[in-house]
């Protein structure tokens, strides 16, 4: 899957634009629909792999949205809502959402949640179980780091951010987003922690540390 597909689902011409910019930012095609109704009527055509719904919309809110497209398909499908209620968010997971994001919401936190469910979502379909970039070598299935045959002492948190980054090299990832990917939804943690780990994993992998690239103001990449 070269080029991932989003459909933003929401009445709210703004909204769409706003989400539209950040997921075009970060190598998404983005498509639009302004209610169910006219989301059902563009999936075929448009055959995205994710769906970002609003649940308060006119003609077929969200909720009834996606009683209709479970019925239909298994794209993964994430609510987006200013009703943050416990009720509404349990409603929601029970109508076959893989995840629901209050408004409002940071653009990384959106874009972490996103690449969390295409990974729950697609991952087994599109990794292979082994990458290696000349002696680097990571296997992912016993989650094990060799360099130069040796293998690395990695902790779990310095493992995560190697396998995030080796598995989309050249992409860009925020401090926020690898807290979220790594660390997961509830951390307490501040985005220097990612710094520090970023730091050791670095000193670990010695030479081949010059792999994970710092792009200031924004975060890291993995890039070879």
């Amino acid at each position: 899957m070269n080029r991932t597909i989003v459909m933003i689902i929401d009445d709210e011409e703004q909204m769409r634009k706003m989400i539209r910019t950040f997921l075009e930012k970060d190598g998404y095609t983005v498509v639009e629909a302004t209610n169910g109704s006219h989301a059902l009527a563009l999936l075929d055509k448009a055959k995205p792999h994710l769906l970002l719904v609003d649940v308060m919309m006119p003609f077929m809110d969200g909720f009834s949205f996606a009683q209709e497209v479970k019925q239909l398909s298994s794209i993964p499908l994430i609510f987006l809502s200013a009703k943050g209620e416990e009720w509404d968010k349990v409603h929601g997971l029970k109508l076959g959402g893989d995840d629901y994001i209050v408004k409002p919401f940071l653009p990384g936190e959106l874009l972490a949640r996103i690449e969390s469910v295409l990974r729950r979502t697609y991952g087994n379909k599109r990794d292979s179980d082994i990458l290696t970039f000349g002696p680097l070598i990571i296997n992912y299935k016993s989650h094990q780091v060799k360099l130069n045959d040796s293998l690395l002492s990695l902790t779990r948190k310095e493992f995560g951010l190697l396998n995030i980054l080796a598995k989309n090299n050249g992409r860009v990832y925020s401090r926020e987003q690898l807290l979220y990917l790594v660390w997961g939804e509830d951390h307490n943690s501040s985005e220097r922690t990612v710094d520090t780990h970023i730091k050791t994993l670095r000193l670990k992998m010695g030479n081949h540390g010059s792999l994970i690239e710092t792009v200031w103001g924004i975060g890291y990449k993995f890039e070879v």
